[in-house]
């Protein structure tokens, strides 16, 4: 319990520090920038914003902030440690790097298993060239010492796995925030989808051993009761290393990131599959990273681990994808929909997404021209019978609308409409969507 306080206020005086306070707004401003231009693309396509850019942002700090005390508690649990002389912080540049190759490099997978494998590369150079000195220019690089970035591969890949296992949770619970309604063509048919895109704040306590008090990187290292059989991960470190050093902490902010798209699963069923497989994920290698330590095989194959094992899940969740049946898509008997704004008259009926229309005021409906027919013609009385998908049908009914109002539902058309901001999808990248909508409103 000492443990977990310690990190708990070390987080706390992070977050508090001037210089932290100005880089999580500049984060804010940043995310409020990007989460204005998704209200504004809902209220375009849906006609009413879903959320509104205060509420996703703060979403994004607050719940990262409770996410990274969460993952920095469970890491100091498990005793996740690292020598003050390692360059653990690299790993967070590098995924900077990385993700100006793809951006799906971002993840702590790939950039942990580069620091990981140079890591035990220059170890393995040093070990089998002590005493070697090699002439470069005129420079003597003595091969000894090449061995600078001293990273435990335990603890890399155990703090890789108990992220992930933080983001898989962060994408369950906060991950459909923020959607988009998109379309596409699929054998000739018009369906209807959304996109999802989140990024989070973190701040992380990385527990790091050091040989003094002026050593420690936060103005000096405490002694802390730690419980019997604390480590409990199998690193490097001893625990005779742990009774003798003092315990600092490394303090560093992560940015995690949730990006995908689905034609045939809800918003929900979508991050609730992503989420679970995420933290799977983490799960998984936060076990098979407790291997790293048996030889130098077995570290080259938890470092590989990592990325391939990633790179699998994605696969899945797309195989997933798209081997599942169409979700939203219209018939000539019934109209699909395919969102339903908050407060407006569509939302007081109880008409949820997923939803089909089939009549309204008696009058079978064959496409969402139709729709709009009756309800210009009609006074402000008119009911639907909606069709559920469990396969109920149900009457509902309003008695209040006017010219001002609108209904709130964006349905999945049989065609594309002519003069409509209806976005064709065909591409699994969310800047496309931006992009395409941005060039609608400048048309």
């Amino acid at each position: 319990m000492a443990i977990a306080l310690y990190t708990v206020r070390t987080i706390a005086l992070i977050i508090t520090q001037p210089i932290s306070i100005f880089g999580i707004i500049i984060f804010a401003f940043v995310f409020y920038r990007q989460n204005k231009k998704i209200v504004a693309m809902q209220k375009m396509i849906i006609g009413e914003p879903l959320n509104s850019p205060f509420e996703l942002t703060i979403s994004q700090i607050v719940i990262g902030i409770l996410a990274g005390v969460l993952g920095s508690v469970i890491l100091s649990l498990l005793g996740v440690m690292f020598d003050e002389y390692s360059a653990i912080g690299l790993i967070f540049l590098v995924s900077i790097l990385l993700m100006f190759i793809n951006p799906k490099y971002i993840c702590f997978a790939y950039s942990g298993a580069v620091i990981g494998f140079i890591s035990v590369a220059l170890n393995e150079i040093a070990i089998l060239n002590k005493g070697v000195v090699l002439s470069i220019y005129g420079q003597n690089i003595n091969l000894s010492n090449i061995d600078f970035l001293k990273i435990d591969v335990v603890s890399l890949m155990t703090m890789v796995g108990v992220l992930h296992i933080i983001e898989g949770i962060l994408v369950l619970i906060d991950g459909k925030k923020g959607s988009i309604p998109v379309f596409t063509n699929r054998d000739g048919n018009i369906i209807g989808g959304f996109a999802l895109k989140r990024y989070w704040l973190l701040p992380v306590a990385i527990m790091v051993l050091s040989a003094s008090s002026a050593a420690a990187l936060t103005g000096g290292g405490d002694s802390i009761a730690t419980p019997g059989g604390w480590p409990f991960i199998n690193s490097a470190l001893s625990v005779v290393d742990v009774n003798k050093a003092l315990i600092s902490i490394l303090p560093l902010f992560a940015g995690i990131g949730y990006n995908s798209i689905t034609f045939t699963k809800s918003k929900t069923q979508k991050t609730l599959i992503s989420g679970g497989m995420i933290f799977s994920f983490g799960i998984l290698l936060t076990l098979v990273a407790q291997m790293g330590n048996i030889n130098l095989v077995t570290k080259f194959l938890v470092i590989a681990f990592a990325p391939l094992a990633h790179e699998g899940m994605l696969k899945i969740v797309k195989y997933i994808e798209n081997k599942g049946v169409v979700k939203y898509i219209s018939t000539k008997d019934s109209i699909m929909i395919l969102e339903v704004a908050p407060n407006t008259p569509a939302e007081e009926m109880g008409i949820k997404s997923g939803d089909k229309i089939i009549e309204i005021n008696n009058r079978k409906i064959e496409s969402e021209e139709q729709i709009i027919n009756i309800m210009t013609g009609t006074s402000n009385f008119f009911w639907f019978k909606i069709k559920k998908p469990s396969g109920e049908i149900k009457e509902v009914h309003y008695n209040q609308m006017n010219s001002g109002k609108r209904l709130g539902i964006i349905f999945v058309p049989l065609g594309v409409p002519k003069d409509s901001v209806v976005v064709k999808f065909d591409e699994t990248k969310f800047g496309d969507v931006l992009d395409k909508i941005k060039n609608k409103k400048d048309e």
